[in-house]
């Protein structure tokens, strides 16, 4: 998703929904597992040994460099499926997964997954489809790196974290009618690969342009449309 490289196999932004009948399916075939703030759910080379599922709570995806440098790949919520990419080519975990806050998951073992398929090839297209929209968005996110500004960047990514918190099986939180992004500066600098400095800069000149408010934790975007806007502009001519 969108946020960050959406690259990686779960992406806030791209929905992580299936149809109601292979939502069903899998929900049926599911067990629950509750995550602490910070309980790592799997890192970077393990085994793909299951399918899951944000049932309440954020799961934190990212990746680490070896100077110890973490940056954030997206925050998946709740509604949202992620880890098929490894299940599909048997291939070990390219990131690094953690509870962002006390959190909820649905866990489909790798067996049963697998079976799943077997038994109900027409599952394929609906998993191919996510798979190309993440695919797609991956495109779109290497494309802002290369070529916009950061401004532009930080308007979208805003952007796609609301549509994920809008997507959420948990819903849009709002104060006074306007999106309310539990999303923190940190958080945004590590998704963007730039300084908490450089994002605070930009988000409180937002703020005195009434674009949005910043409070401890999360952010109120009070005029959508000018983010709209911003994120909008066109990368600068060669």
């Amino acid at each position: 998703m969108s946020t960050h490289p959406q690259s990686h196999e779960g992406d806030a932004a791209a929905s992580g929904q299936f149809s109601a009948g292979l939502e069903a399916l899998l929900r049926s075939h599911a067990m629950r597992r509750q995550l602490a703030k910070g309980e790592v759910l799997f890192t970077y080379g393990s085994n793909p040994d299951a399918l899951f599922c944000v049932e309440r709570g954020a799961i934190k995806v990212s990746s680490t460099a070896q100077n110890g440098r973490e940056a954030v790949l997206s925050l998946l919520e709740a509604g949202q499926w992620f880890g098929e990419v490894s299940l599909f080519i048997d291939a070990h975990r390219v990131y690094d997964t953690r509870a962002a806050e006390a959190s909820e998951v649905l866990v489909i073992p790798a067996a049963t997954f697998h079976a799943l398929i077997a038994r109900e090839p027409r599952l394929l297209m609906e998993f191919t489809q996510l798979i190309c929209r993440r695919y797609r968005s991956a495109l779109e996110w290497i494309d802002e790196v290369i070529l916009m500004p950061f401004p532009v960047r930080l308007a979208r990514r805003l952007l796609a974290v609301e549509h994920a918190h809008a997507l959420s099986a948990q819903g849009m939180q709002t104060q006074g009618g306007r999106p309310a992004l539990k999303l923190s500066q940190e958080e945004l600098s590590h998704m963007l690969g730039v300084s908490r400095q450089s994002v605070n800069r930009q988000l409180k000149d937002w703020e005195k342009q009434g674009v949005l408010r910043l409070e401890y934790g999360r952010l109120i975007l009070c005029d959508k449309a000018a983010l709209q806007a911003i994120g909008s502009e066109a990368a600068p001519a060669p």
